[in-house]
């Protein structure tokens, strides 16, 4: 196992989803400095390849953060977003890797400690996966 630490991406929704990462920066709230942060216009726009690709790049998770059930700016976005999840998760197993290597959290306004708390056991989780990953995943066939 390598001795450096896990480095996760966040994708978040720029409506709810991105708010509770920028509270805990507004807060102080302390989590784990090799946390990427990205905005995405939806969480729902969020491809399985694009899942997949972070995780080739480099990422040794991805957390999407999504906003809240019945409380998507785009009606059903957060939906959308679980589904492709589960998919990329499913397509993660197959190729005999972890799919807990991606997970999502529906989280909104007030919840900071929350995130905060998401990516401290995504880390640990990830820690104990290991952060040596293949970088080539195959992605399903798009049709």
């Amino acid at each position: 196992m390598s001795g450096r630490e896990p480095e996760i991406t966040v994708l978040g929704c720029r409506y709810c989803g991105n708010v509770p990462v920028e509270m805990a920066g507004a807060q102080r709230v302390q989590y784990a400095p090799t946390v990427k942060v990205l905005t995405v216009p939806c969480t729902g726009t969020i491809a399985v390849l694009q899942l997949l690709k972070a995780l080739e790049q480099g990422a040794d998770g991805v957390l999407v953060v999504a906003c809240p059930e019945g409380n998507c700016h785009h009606l059903t976005g957060n939906q959308r977003a679980a589904k492709r999840v589960a998919q990329a998760r499913a397509v993660l197993r197959e190729a005999g890797l972890e799919p807990d290597r991606l997970r999502l959290a529906s989280l909104g306004i007030g919840q900071a400690r929350a995130f905060a708390a998401i990516v401290g056991e995504m880390t640990e989780r990830i820690r104990a996966l290991g952060t040596e990953t293949p970088r080539a995943v195959d992605a399903p066939a798009q049709g």
